[in-house]
């Protein structure tokens, strides 16, 4: 172990580097500071914008206090990785196609979770290789943390009016990770915001879940109803879903900062089974064995396959009536699931005026 002190500013320069060589577009650093974050948070949990998402609330003031989720963290490094895969499918060409179903560019590929963790150590061992050993942890996403405001304040973008980080040079398609270290390195400059006056991004929300700059009622959210929500999704969100199965980007595409976005080369993220535009009525015919199957490693995975099932059921409601959607909806009339009936009878119904007579 090494007894003399690091030069940190040099080793903030270093851990730069390596981050970039491990292949995070861009890292930086802040301190721990969040109070006016931390009321931001405390007045979101109040007006119940978390909707069932109980454990916001249940890790109260560790989210906005680095050093009581991590005693002794003195300094967040922050790294955010590109996610777009190259080629795929123009996503308003999948949202204005109604027979097919549009996911969140950031779920077509491998998972991001595992990956980016697995980086973020492989970071550490760099600097523990440089200075010894010292105290860190990391987190991709797997407590609670506010990665945004973190981020924020190490220089990597401004917290937009939808509520996402967004970056000058970069857009918005990235994810994020943080290395929470007691190592006392210099600290980055707060980006500074320039939404200015625009507002596109809440008046495109389908939902209107943006209810104010820079506030997002998560309860309106696509996102949060196609992946959070395990019940059943309140019936006047269904129609303004539209083929919108596992997120939505709608307020990060019409973003005019996205022109700077940056293609990912990270192969992992390339889109999977055809993804970024398979049809609906071919996706709602996966079993459960073909879905656990094909979507193994994937963010997918998390919305289970009666979510899956739910959500592509509102999709077809929402579709071009024929006899194919009906056909298809039909067969999942009788499901087991109590949850995916409702939800298929929903869009049979939509689309009952369009049945032959009989």
């Amino acid at each position: 172990m090494s007894t003399v002190t690091p030069d940190y500013c040099t080793l903030a320069s270093d851990i730069k580097r390596w981050s970039r060589e491990l292949g995070f577009a861009e890292a930086g650093i802040s301190g721990v500071s969040l109070e006016k974050d931390e009321q931001h948070l405390l007045s979101w949990l109040k007006d119940s914008y978390h909707g069932e998402m109980e454990y916001m609330e249940r890790h109260g003031t560790r989210r906005s206090r680095p050093d009581e989720l991590e005693p002794g963290t003195v300094r967040v490094i922050s790294v955010r990785m590109d996610y777009m895969p190259p080629g795929t499918q123009h996503a308003w060409d999948v949202i204005n196609d109604a027979e097919a179903g549009y996911v969140a560019r950031y779920a077509l590929g491998r998972d991001y979770h595992k990956l980016m963790r697995n980086r973020l150590q492989k970071l550490a061992e760099r600097i523990r290789a440089a200075v010894g050993e010292f105290g860190y942890r990391a987190y991709v996403d797997s407590a609670p943390v506010l990665e945004k405001a973190l981020a924020r304040n190490a220089g990597l973008g401004w917290i937009g009016k939808h509520t996402v980080l967004i970056n000058r040079q970069a857009g918005s398609y990235f994810f994020l990770g943080e290395l929470y270290t007691n190592l006392p390195l210099p600290v980055d400059a707060p980006a500074s915001a320039h939404c200015g006056t625009c507002r596109k991004c809440i008046d495109i929300c389908p939902t209107q879940a943006i209810v104010a700059p820079y506030r997002l009622d998560a309860r309106r959210c696509i996102s949060y109803l196609t992946i959070e929500l395990k019940g059943s999704i309140p019936e006047e969100l269904r129609a303004p879903i539209g083929n919108r199965i596992f997120g939505c980007d709608d307020c990060q595409l019409i973003c005019p900062w996205n022109k700077f976005a940056q293609d990912t080369a990270e192969p992992d993220f390339a889109p999977r089974h055809q993804l970024d535009g398979a049809k609906l009525v071919e996706l709602f015919a996966w079993s459960e064995e073909e879905f656990l199957r094909r979507t193994e490693g994937m963010a997918i995975r998390r919305t289970g396959y009666e979510g899956w099932l739910r959500n592509i059921a509102v999709a077809l409601g929402n579709a071009p009536p024929s006899a194919e959607v009906s056909a298809a909806l039909l067969a999942r009339a009788e499901h087991p699931s109590a949850m995916v009936r409702e939800h298929v009878a929903w869009a049979l119904a939509r689309h009952r005026p369009h049945f032959p007579a009989e």
